[in-house]
């Protein structure tokens, strides 16, 4: 456990020292941005930058992970283009000779579903929550356009291929003597949202339910009251000590739960008091968020942020 211990410390200086958009590509002899690190014995994770999906880091601004067992390998998001995903696999390879006997994916957005026809073309099966495969069936074809107009060549040989596994709240399997919990916990970031819960080493792969070094995106409609109530319940009831969230360098849950709740729970309560005076939407985009301007992509998003909790909490 030394080892392991050693590990989270390295990754939460890593997140503090590099955490930056303008950082240039950490791994450029390949498309992933930064190359796989072994976080806990068997399970690593590629770190996606914490800057919105661009040509220069080909799509891969998400934590792409994979657990390799002793029969078999579990990877963790597809990707965001066949090619991403085809790097990861060159990286996993790497590390072990054992095959890839599933992928999941941990949302329905690109950065985690847009790789499956890579893996679907090696035959691997490929797991999603039910919500997830209806946003990806519902929404693929412009998430896809969205990946080309960024990636232009980078796209090449990606289509959309949607999960051929579904589950609705749990999907529980062993491989290689490792357990490995499929869990949705409840509403969070988005549809379909999927934990993967590793109890044997107390590590959860979060996915989006849990943020720190970027800041959350609220999605028009999301709520985040039911993000708060899931994250503080059934998530944090895990126990987990070791999280790997779906942006940022693998942690523990104390970072996590700042980085999340933290900034939900603010942004509400400073939404609820704009509210009370009688503010307006057009006010509600300039309430005070300063306190998080150290996160990445704070400018892209704290606005859009501001306005959707508005929208959601004027009707509580």
């Amino acid at each position: 456990m030394t080892r392991v211990l050693s590990t989270v410390a390295l990754m939460i200086a890593a997140g503090a020292a590099q955490a930056s958009e303008d950082i240039a590509d950490m791994y450029p002899q390949s498309e992933l941005y930064s190359k796989p690190v072994e976080f806990v014995p068997g399970v690593y994770s590629a770190i996606g930058a914490t800057a919105p999906p661009t040509y220069e880091n080909s799509g891969h601004n998400n934590n792409l992970s994979f657990v390799v067992t002793g029969d078999g390998v579990v990877v963790v998001n597809a990707g965001a283009s066949a090619r991403l995903a085809a790097a990861l696999h060159a990286e996993i390879k790497a590390v072990t000779d054992q095959p890839v006997k599933l992928v999941i994916n941990e949302n329905g957005q690109g950065h985690a579903m847009l790789g499956n026809s890579y893996w679907a073309d090696l035959g691997v099966d490929i797991l999603a929550h039910e919500d997830a495969i209806h946003e990806g069936a519902e929404e693929g074809d412009f998430i896809l356009q969205g990946m080309e107009r960024y990636n232009k060549d980078k796209a090449e040989g990606t289509r959309l291929v949607v999960a051929n596994l579904s589950f609705s709240d749990r999907y529980d399997f062993e491989m290689g003597g490792m357990t490995f919990e499929v869990l949705h916990l409840g509403a969070a970031h988005g549809p379909g949202d999927t934990q993967v819960w590793l109890p044997q080493l107390s590590t959860v792969i979060a996915g989006d339910i849990a943020f720190h070094e970027r800041m959350p995106p609220i999605f028009e409609g999301a709520c985040t009251s039911c993000w708060i109530e899931t994250f503080e319940g059934p998530f944090t009831d895990l126990g987990a000590t070791y999280v790997i969230p779906g942006h940022g360098h693998p942690t523990n849950m104390d970072v996590v739960t700042v980085g999340t709740t933290g900034y939900l729970r603010d942004l509400r309560e400073k939404i609820g008091a704009h509210i009370d005076e009688g503010g307006d939407l057009s006010g509600a985009y300039y309430v005070d968020q300063s306190a998080w301007t150290h996160l990445d992509t704070f400018e892209e998003l704290a606005t859009k942020n501001a306005g959707r909790v508005f929208e959601e909490m004027e009707w509580e």
